[in-house]
């Protein structure tokens, strides 16, 4: 104990940020064996939803989450254990050297810092592209393939990356379902000027929707997969035997997305969002987030120890400066804001829920948050110490009991 209190400064900078990162790396990867778990354990659908739920659907979802988990614990381990060595070794300042000789060739010196700061992002890009692709194409090509969730080709980068920039956005064509949203939108004076359908099933066959756009000029975004109508693919669906009850079997046929009725109950909960202030209340705090994290970087940029923890003994680069303190000297605020941003967030998905449930949607509310839970493979049991931290929407079984419904005629 001795010895430490009498190493330097930058020193216990630097050990201090390397245990701080460990830490939370140890807390996250019990939480996440807590859920694992709960996957492997948890092998009948829970009671309350067994009418609503059929044991293949909680099946897939169970194996999806526990591949999806036990992925996230190897990469999560590689991601830490790389950092550690570019600390230990030197990392930063070896990269930051090769781009000042980069920038050196071509006539450059060290007082052009902008352009090697230019330099030293492209090069610790490169890097962390050519490091963390195996992992997303594994991701990609094994896990997401195996579970039937990957629509791409063998194109990972421009279908993640590039392909979202065109993708292609129809307004929604006339009839009930415009109508519908829009009167909604009317309701609670909503100032929607467009409807849009996208074709997210070219990329993934997961479901969203949202809302964009300033002041009175807002429009609203339907994946093409949210829309049972619309979903390529429900094209080639055919009625299957459904057979949840003993006594009876009935025809259900098994399509992705919601119908109308759903559909306007999604966005009655987006809509909830908006009218409650949520945007504008995270907008604020991120505002405020912002200012404080600055003013704190301008109070710290001046410290020559927190350069020299990091190996930069004979200059202080201000990008450099930037990643220090944003991404090690905060780490342990960012920790807590987060943990606070993912209480707040839980708390406005059950505000947005009982908004629609006001609008005399809980029913259709609840029949598609299950619709989305199977079409997302989402597993509805949850750790309760693994979702407080990281579930910033409530799982599926607290959002339909705070709805006051879990079942499903």
């Amino acid at each position: 104990m001795e010895t430490i209190l009498n190493l330097p400064i930058e020193n216990k900078i630097f050990y201090a940020v390397l245990v701080f990162s460990w830490t939370v790396y140890l807390w996250e990867a019990y939480l996440a064996y807590r859920q694992r778990r709960i996957y492997r354990l948890t092998m009948h659908v829970p009671q309350e939803l067994g009418k609503i739920m059929d044991t293949d659907t909680f099946e897939k979802s169970r194996l999806y989450q526990l591949d999806k988990s036990n992925f996230s614990f190897w990469s999560g381990l590689y991601s830490e254990t790389e950092g550690t060595l570019i600390l230990l070794f030197g990392g930063i300042p070896f990269v930051w050297k090769v781009a000042g000789t980069v920038t050196a060739r071509f006539g450059l010196g060290p007082e052009y810092e902008i352009f090697q700061s230019l330099s030293f992002l492209i090069l610790a890009t490169l890097f962390s592209a050519f490091t963390g692709l195996p992992w997303s194409i594994y991701n990609t090509f094994v896990i997401e393939e195996k579970h039937g969730f990957n629509q791409q080709v063998l194109v990972t980068i421009y279908a993640d990356y590039i392909a979202p920039l065109f993708d292609k956005f129809t307004p929604l064509p006339e009839g009930e379902l415009k109508e519908e949203i829009e009167s909604m939108s009317k309701s609670i004076s909503f100032p929607l000027t467009k409807v849009y359908v996208v074709e997210g099933s070219k990329r993934s066959s997961h479901s969203n929707a949202y809302f964009y756009g300033f002041f009175k000029n807002k429009r609203i975004v339907l994946f093409d997969t949210l829309l049972e109508d619309y979903s390529p693919l429900n094209k080639d669906g055919e009625p299957e035997i459904d057979t949840l009850t003993e006594d009876k079997s009935k025809l259900k046929n098994k399509k992705q997305g919601c119908n109308n009725p759903e559909v306007l109950a999604v966005l009655g909960h987006e809509l909830g969002h908006w009218k409650l202030g949520h945007t504008v209340k995270n907008i604020v705090i991120s505002q405020m987030n912002s200012f404080l994290c600055f003013f704190l970087f301008a109070v710290l940029i001046g410290q020559k120890e927190l350069f020299m923890a990091f190996g930069f003994y004979n200059s202080q680069p201000t990008l450099i400066g930037l990643m220090i303190i944003f991404q090690f000297i905060f780490s342990p605020y960012n920790e807590v804001l987060s943990f606070c941003l993912t209480v707040l967030s839980r708390r406005f998905e059950f505000q947005a829920d009982s908004f629609a449930r006001g609008m005399g949607r809980a029913s259709e509310l609840c029949s598609a948050l299950i619709k989305l839970n199977k079409d997302n493979l989402g597993f509805p049991v949850a750790d309760w110490l693994f979702s407080m931290w990281h579930y910033s929407h409530p799982p599926l079984l607290e959002r339909l009991r705070a709805l006051g419904s879990t079942k499903q005629d």
